[in-house]
């Protein structure tokens, strides 16, 4: 049985009428490009990733299949990976008007410069579709080659196109009526001035907003941990060293995006069965995936030149990060254990990139800390995620090597080791290294309670699901633990006095 997303493929009521059926339209097929057309989406850059992230050492082999040929590099990637053709991003307005026609009596066809194997996939699932014209290992359907493949099938103005981009001119200008769905001003324009057009579907608005949800600003809330070291050597009021860390923070902040953009094009089916991760921009066909390809580059060298700033261990911190989200994007989410332990390491390593930023070491108490405060909070963020996915069907959590079953397990590694965050704090506090710091290092006791207060309530609402996706994102907004984190600083700020 075929998946269904709880997100995508949802089928609603066209809101403007069909074409109306003249007489002999039924003699005239109606063609439909897929990408960009019927899915917001590009088939091709969709199993680019799902190669990558299955055998990213495939990614070699690419130069050498597009040597022989475009169609000849789709054919042998359709060998290695596929797709589930239920979690595809399709366009619903055009769902719908396609099922008018169809209704009208109407002949649909496919047709793609898609590998066939997949296109037939699209088609038996919509089940739409009298026909498939689409690439083979020899033959990219793209361009002047789709054209003269329909002309040679139906002749010229034998058919009606519905498409989207500039390859599809010369397609357009043979058909006998053009559809022009989801396509630039540019492109919407050219077809209007040369085409008999009869209709036009706008695509989906795209705003900054939209681009700020793919890139996670709200997750730039987690590179506050860079400032965790300034603070901590009291060097707060030295404008030099605020003004590092600021270009550290903003380094992190892009190089995290980058990160981030690369991991929803690596996990694109995963994230359409998720019920709310299949919101995500790039999951939703919201923004095209060519966008995010993009991106990753370029975030990744303004980080990197950011990063030329500060002293030369920062950048080495910074490469270090890269390389292992890209590791855990790639293969170390799927190990059990091991991928919240990863997590807890890109935590830490943010407090190490602030240390760097500042030229100085990271103390052995706050690495300890850190260690165990930040294992919890990846423990948490896996919990709620395979907490929300545990009333579906398959026993196996989806693409992350987790059962149901270990879902209590989970819990008590990450309660413990949060507790054990706190008694590094109490035998810190108790150490000779907070009399030289702090005059008053009895006031840092009170720390303890507020420690054990936010730990305790974290893992008590994720109990109850009532958690988010990430709980570092939550504790920073969250108003109960702004207070606690203000009753800290008090105390800490007492402590100095």
């Amino acid at each position: 049985m075929q998946r269904k997303s709880s997100c995508l493929n949802q089928d609603w009521q066209c809101p403007f009428p069909a074409i109306p059926p003249t007489a002999g339209d039924e003699a005239i097929p109606v063609c439909v490009d897929l990408d960009g057309t019927l899915i917001k989406s590009d088939l091709l850059l969709e199993l680019l990733f799902e190669l990558l992230r299955r055998k990213p050492f495939f990614v070699f082999l690419l130069p050498i299949w597009l040597m022989k040929g475009k169609a000849n590099l789709k054919n042998q990637i359709t060998q290695h990976v596929d797709i589930d053709p239920s979690l595809l991003p399709y366009n619903g307005r055009l769902l719908a008007e396609l099922r008018s026609l169809k209704t009208a009596g109407r002949r649909l066809v496919l047709a793609t410069a898609a590998n066939e194997k997949l296109a037939r996939q699209v088609a038996d699932h919509l089940g739409l579709f009298d026909r498939v014209i689409a690439s083979d290992d020899q033959n990219n359907l793209s361009g002047t080659h789709k054209r003269d493949a329909l002309v040679q099938a139906f002749g010229e103005a034998g058919y009606d196109y519905a498409a989207n981009g500039r390859r599809d001119r010369p397609v357009w200008k043979s058909a006998r009526n053009a559809i022009v769905v989801n396509a630039s001003k540019d492109v919407t324009a050219w077809a209007q001035q040369n085409c008999n057009v009869t209709q036009t579907m706008d695509g989906p608005k795209r705003s900054l907003r939209t681009y700020a949800k793919a890139i996670r600003i709200h997750q730039w809330l987690k590179n506050i941990l860079v400032f965790v070291p300034l603070i901590l050597s009291h060097r707060i009021l030295e404008p030099e060293a605020v003004f590092h860390a600021l270009i550290a923070f903003l380094s992190f902040c892009l190089l995290a995006s980058s990160a981030y953009v690369l991991n929803d094009l690596l996990d694109l089916a995963w994230d359409r069965q998720h019920p709310r991760k299949c919101k995500r921009p790039f999951a939703a066909g919201d923004i095209p995936i060519w966008h995010g390809v993009a991106m990753i580059p370029v975030m990744l060298v303004l980080a990197l030149l950011l990063s030329l700033l500060l002293p030369r261990q920062f950048l080495l911190v910074a490469c270090g990060y890269y390389i292992i989200t890209l590791a855990y994007s790639l293969r170390i989410k799927q190990m059990p254990i091991l991928d919240t332990l990863t997590l807890a390491g890109l935590f830490t390593l943010r407090i190490f990139a602030g240390a760097a930023a500042l030229g100085i070491t990271v103390s052995f108490w706050l690495l300890a800390f850190s260690m165990f405060a930040m294992l919890s909070l990846a423990m948490v963020k896996r919990y709620v995620e395979l907490s929300t996915l545990r009333d579906r069907a398959s026993q196996q959590m989806t693409g992350r090597g987790y059962e149901e079953s270990d879902l209590d397990s989970l819990s008590q590694f990450g309660i413990a080791s949060g507790y054990l965050s706190v008694l590094v704090l109490a035998l810190y506090i108790n150490s000779d290294v907070v009399k030289v710091l702090y005059p008053h290092p009895e006031a840092l006791w009170l720390i303890c309670p507020i420690g054990l207060y936010i730990i305790s309530r974290i893992w008590l609402l994720a109990r109850r699901d009532q958690m988010p996706d990430d709980p570092v994102v939550f504790a920073i907004q969250d108003r109960r633990s702004q207070l606690m984190v203000l009753a800290g600083a008090i105390v800490l700020w007492l402590a100095a006095l």
